[in-house]
């Protein structure tokens, strides 16, 4: 009878840690993926300063008109 208090003991034991371990890594992917998001969006807010730029740039009409004229 003590064997099978043990062996349920050591079933419940190992079930635990497996989820202790599941809920740690788990934490850790989303730390990670929190620190990749933000490297996103200031990556993105950079990329959305140029095409601003760009796009000031190719609207100006000094551009166009120069444009026209490497046409002819």
């Amino acid at each position: 009878m003590e064997q099978v208090f043990l062996f349920v003991l050591a079933i419940v034991v190992i079930g635990l840690g497996f989820d202790l371990l599941k809920t740690h890594l788990e934490s850790k992917r989303r730390a990670r993926a929190t620190v990749d998001d933000e490297a996103h969006l200031e990556q993105l807010a950079r990329l959305e300063e140029r095409i601003e730029v760009l796009e000031k740039i190719v609207t100006d009409e000094r551009y166009d008109l120069k444009r026209r004229i490497d046409s002819l």
